[in-house]
């Protein structure tokens, strides 16, 4: 069986060991930082997957996540993650008018 790469085993804060998987990955030229976008696939109290990200080393080097701190920087992913979300939509909808 083939190992999954898109998914990872963190802590969290209670010491629970959680699985997460990844939705992208971004890297910043204008931040000079890589971004790591996950989700552990719980709902929230409106019923939308919890989605989080953090700082992370993609050479692996470091496996440490580290928070993201500044306003700029969520938006930028904000950005992001509704962007491909709105190829996603597209996409889809392609796809249904080809069948």
């Amino acid at each position: 069986m083939e190992e999954n790469k898109n998914v990872f085993t963190m802590t969290n804060d209670k010491g629970e060991s959680v699985k997460c998987e990844v939705i992208l990955t971004i890297d910043s030229d204008e931040f000079k930082n890589n971004y790591l976008v996950y989700t552990d696939h719980t709902m929230d109290e409106n019923n939308n997957i919890r989605t989080y990200a953090s700082i992370y080393d993609p050479t692996g080097a470091n496996l440490e996540l580290k928070p993201i701190t500044t306003d700029e920087e969520w938006d930028m992913i904000e950005s992001v993650l509704a962007s491909a979300q709105k190829q996603v939509i597209k996409e889809s909808m392609e796809n249904k008018e080809d069948n």
